[in-house]
């Protein structure tokens, strides 16, 4: 717990008047407000003046529209450019930033006494980071930075309620943070639970005796209603039969946030009980930003994930990303800080990596409403960038259905409406909900589906999507953005996972159980292409949403109610509770092959 005595005593000497110069603020534009601190957060106190950080400045790229539409035919089976991806040079030639867009952003910063030649700059030069105090930020942003604090996890941080920018700027600068993004380790939300009064089992070697004729759903154990297993998920999504042959060249990623540490006695347990074949196997922990690997403290949702995506991808090589954030805020004006932004720290490190995993899962997420638009567009534009280099990136959709808590608007109005999660309602990842039961698989209440208010509705599910409204009519009429990115994309299982916890097994679910589910069947897919001489599917939504739609098992009942309301209801064809359906490993590859 942070000490706020000892927070309070070191402001006493720190935190001044910080009086608003009128220096460059007659052509400021706002660039963010929030209308209300975001939910979860409290006013704690003014921020010390000389308080240091790492300012992140977006600049403008130049042919970021270039390198969009170059995901797109690179990524349609249609397209004479599939399968073509771009390397990484390619893809610092389309986001880096013009000249004219450099040269202004170096005199905004001279004009400030600031030095950009001790910045440090991405690859590409469309980031600069650059040390500043609380009183330089505020000049530069016309705004005022303050601590707030986190009540659920006792957390402060230091952010603003707006920022501004000077007009000759607009069109050159698209993001400056942090500033009004309060999601930090702490308060993200990651999109597991576990399921105290379930039933837990240490081994399934009766289920497992059915891989050998496993081909439908008919020959799933109905054991595998209360209980999930790979047993169980191998045989459901028919990925039993195949042996991976690339396993050279392919890698599965799991991306992990909130000090969650996936440990690696406890993988050994679990295929002991579960996978007795990979016993022996393990996986690569790659530290991002101070992140941490301490074997002691096993994390839910670290081993969650990994014991899955290795049980079922098995022994395809896996990669757990354990992504650190800074030092949770000290009031000591000598301490820097970096700028805890999860998603930047990650997606700018893999990006600026030559070789990157062919598929990732991630299972993490914030309130779309309480993510700036700015700092979403931004965040959205890095994963296509992971899409146009080949890889598949796959997103939990969330654990809310269509929205948790009262699901009011925090712009002021207080409006009654659906709460879209982030990165979910990205149109450049692939969302996965949630199933639950094996005969019939039907959505899992808590599947988090619906329609992004910032993002709009992409071409390549514009069909599948007006199919689904047409058949909803005017329910749930004005709670949703109808023309808004529709999701999730697909499904998986997302209940009752068996999962080794300190040696223990445990009942976890969530859609943080589905998304590494249908990213390792993904991960089989790809070692299928590349063992063919092919190039890895890359981004998969305009495949799956045309020729590859026939690859997957369509959910048609259960639906996903929240803000008060039934929410939707899974239906024949694509709906914003399971997406297209859960995979069929078999039918894919024929799809694919």
């Amino acid at each position: 717990m942070f000490p706020v005595s000892a927070l309070l005593l070191g402001l006493a000497h720190l935190t001044t008047s910080k009086p608003l110069s009128s220096k460059c603020r007659d052509d400021f534009e706002v660039k963010h407000a929030w209308a209300e601190i975001p939910r979860g957060w409290t006013l704690h106190a003014p921020a010390p003046a000389d308080y240091m950080f790492d300012m992140r400045i977006g600049l403008r790229q130049n042919r970021f529209d270039e390198l969009v539409s170059a995901l797109y035919e690179v990524s349609d089976p249609a397209h004479s450019r599939y399968g073509q991806h771009l390397s990484m040079e390619q893809v610092h030639e389309l986001v880096a930033p013009h000249r004219d867009t450099v040269d202004l952003v170096e005199a905004w910063l001279a004009a400030h006494d600031l030095d950009s030649d001790s910045a440090q700059r991405s690859p590409a030069g469309e980031w600069i980071t650059i040390r500043v105090s609380v009183a330089q930020a505020e000049m530069m942003l016309g705004n005022e930075y303050n601590i707030f604090r986190h009540g659920e996890s006792e957390e402060y941080v230091i952010r603003a309620m707006n920022y501004s920018l000077p007009a000759s700027l607009f069109g050159h600068v698209d993001l400056v943070a942090p500033t009004t993004y309060f999601g930090t380790m702490k308060s993200m939300r990651a999109t597991s639970h576990i399921n105290l009064n379930a039933p837990t089992i240490n081994s399934d070697v009766n289920v497992a005796s059915l891989l050998a004729s496993a081909s439908s759903l008919a020959t799933v154990s109905s054991g595998c209603s209360s209980t999930i297993t790979p047993t169980c998920l191998r045989a459901l999504y028919n990925t039993a039969s195949y042996v991976p042959q690339a396993t050279d060249r392919n890698t599965l990623g799991v991306v992990g946030y909130l000090n969650e540490f996936a440990n690696r006695v406890d993988l050994q347990t679990f295929f002991s009980r579960f996978r007795s074949d990979a016993v022996g196997s393990t996986f690569t922990t790659v530290l991002v930003n101070g992140g941490g690997d301490d074997q002691s403290t096993p994390g839910v949702e670290a081993n969650l994930d990994i014991q899955y995506t290795e049980g079922i991808s098995f022994p395809t090589p896996n990669i757990y990303y354990s992504t650190g954030g800074s030092p949770r805020f000290t009031p000591d004006g000598n301490t820097p800080t970096n700028t805890n932004e999860p998603y930047l720290d990650w997606l700018n490190f893999i990006l600026a990596s030559g070789k990157i995993p062919q598929t990732f899962t991630t299972s993490y997420g914030d309130d779309e409403q309480t993510v700036p638009e700015d700092y979403a567009l931004q965040v959205c534009g890095l994963f296509a960038r992971l899409g146009a280099r080949g890889s598949s990136v796959m997103f939990s959709s969330g654990d809310n259905g269509v929205g948790g808590g009262n699901c009011l608007s925090n712009d002021g109005t207080k409006t009654k409406k659906f709460l879209p999660n982030f990165p979910a309602s990205c149109p450049f990842v692939t969302t996965v909900g949630g199933t639950i039961g094996v005969s019939p698989e039907v959505a899992v209440s808590f599947s988090g589906g619906g329609f992004s208010n910032y993002f709009t509705q992409p071409t390549y599910q514009s069909a599948a999507v007006s199919t689904f409204l047409n058949s909803l009519g005017s329910k749930n009429s004005g709670l949703f953005n109808k023309t808004g990115r529709a999701y999730p994309d697909v499904a998986a299982q997302g209940e009752n996972f068996q999962v080794v916890i300190g040696g223990s097994t445990t009942s976890v679910g969530g859609t943080s159980a589905s998304s590494p589910t249908f990213a390792a069947v993904i991960s089989l897919l790809n070692d299928f292409r590349l063992s063919q001489g092919k190039s890895p599917l890359g981004f998969l939504n305009p495949l799956i949403y045309s020729t590859g739609a026939a690859g997957f098992n369509d959910i048609t009942s259960g639906s996903n109610p929240g803000c008060g309301t039934n929410g939707f209801t899974a239906r024949a064809g694509w709906d914003p509770v399971t997406g297209l359906g859960t995979p069929d490993f078999l039918r894919l590859q024929a799809l694919i092959g």
